[in-house]
């Protein structure tokens, strides 16, 4: 039986334009044969509806793999800052590139210098120490640590001599 475009959701069109779609389409080729237990119903797509849109009141990154947004998603909170800027840049690439996993990563580490710099605005002094796990470090890896720190201190002392050596 043969399916026609037209007969198919508006999600399961011809998305063969974008790389890699539909390599597990052919049931001969399934890595998990004779596992798992195929039903042929699997193969003609999904016949379950579509749960109701979860309303979008904050800003979703969504991968460019992605025709819409999904249904239910979660965020803690939307994008922002540095962090929020470098987040949009990844999600312009797939996600099978580094391009996308590496500014994500990056945007994590602002994040978190964002979020002490938010603590001071607000009056808030964080422990730093305690919040980062020195002390558990200090008792099980006292040597990791104190080249963890040694290093760290390197590093902002040649950043620091270079900004100040350009004025």
């Amino acid at each position: 039986m043969e399916t026609k475009t037209n007969d198919l959701p508006a999600i399961a069109r011809d998305y063969s334009h974008i790389k890699g779609w539909g390599i597990d389409a052919d049931p001969k080729n399934d890595p998990t044969y004779p596992i798992k237990h195929r039903a042929n119903d699997e193969q003609t797509g999904y016949s379950w509806e579509r749960p109701t849109q979860q309303p979008v009141d904050v800003e979703v990154l969504r991968s460019i793999e992605r025709p819409t947004i999904s249904a239910v998603f979660g965020t803690s909170t939307p994008p922002s800052g540095w962090s929020g800027a470098i987040r949009r840049y990844a999600f312009k690439y797939s996600e099978s590139e580094y391009g996308h996993w590496l500014p994500l990563l990056l945007a994590d580490r602002v994040n978190m210098v964002e979020g002490i710099i938010d603590d001071f605005r607000r009056g808030h002094v964080p422990n730093i120490f305690a919040e980062r796990g020195w002390k558990a470090e200090w008792k099980h890896d006292p040597q990791g640590l104190t080249q963890k720190v040694l290093i760290g201190t390197a590093v902002t002392v040649a950043v620091f001599m270079l900004l100040r050596r350009k004025k």
